[in-house]
């Protein structure tokens, strides 16, 4: 989530999404091996679906949302199942149903294709999903490493063809490769050591910076 936030700043939102898209399906294609015991494609089927008719909702709409209009509603969006997440720990049943839901999970998966093709938002969606879902940290990253390996494979030649993919991205992915290996290496270590508690912890932080810098900034 950091990461993406950086290079939105340094390039701007729709620029960033073509240029960390190598760099993810290079970090998925070193994290899966990792992480790939914990889950299993089964866990991933219920929101493949949606998640197909997000991108094809988000490359289409990306030609027609202007940067600030996308990164404001992406934000809005992630503050809102932040707000779902925490309500539901707070006031029970009620909105227990709700984010157990079909309806929850469709949605989930759908914002899951259009945030990630608008702005690499991606993340912080999965990130409330995976609350939702109680999944261990492990489980979260084998199954996060499956979605976002299938879904930045086939958001790669669709970026592309809006020039979001050119010389000058690659050549950016080139130089941060060395830092990016780094990070997954520093990054293992650090799950095996993190208690579940704090890992969750984690995810609720970065998932609010990431809602509120796209909604206000």
């Amino acid at each position: 989530m950091v990461n993406v936030l950086i290079l939105a700043e340094l390039f701007g939102a729709k620029a960033s999404v073509g240029m960390i898209v190598p760099m993810l399906i290079v970090c998925d294609l070193t994290v899966y091996p990792l992480f790939r015991r914990y889950s299993s494609w089964r866990e991933l089927w219920p929101l493949l679906p949606s998640t197909f008719v997000g991108l094809a909702a988000g490359y289409f709409l990306l030609d027609y949302i202007d940067e600030a209009t996308a990164r404001k509603g992406i934000g809005a969006i992630i503050l809102l199942m932040l707000a779902l997440q925490l309500g539901r720990l707070k006031l029970g049943q009620a909105l227990g149903r709700l984010t157990h839901s079909a309806g929850f999970r469709w949605a989930s998966g759908f914002l899951i294709g259009s945030s990630t093709i608008m702005a690499n938002a991606a993340g912080p969606v999965f990130s409330i999903y995976a609350l939702v879902e109680k999944m261990a940290k492990e489980t979260f990253l084998g199954v996060g490493a499956r979605c976002f390996l299938l879904v930045n494979l086939i958001k790669l030649p669709l970026v592309a063809n809006l020039d979001l993919v050119n010389e000058q991205s690659l050549r950016v992915n080139l130089l941060v490769l060395p830092g990016l290996f780094a990070g997954i290496f520093f990054g293992r270590k650090i799950i095996q050591i993190i208690p579940q508690r704090g890992f969750e912890i984690l995810l609720y932080a970065f998932s609010t910076i990431a809602g509120l810098r796209l909604f206000f900034f």
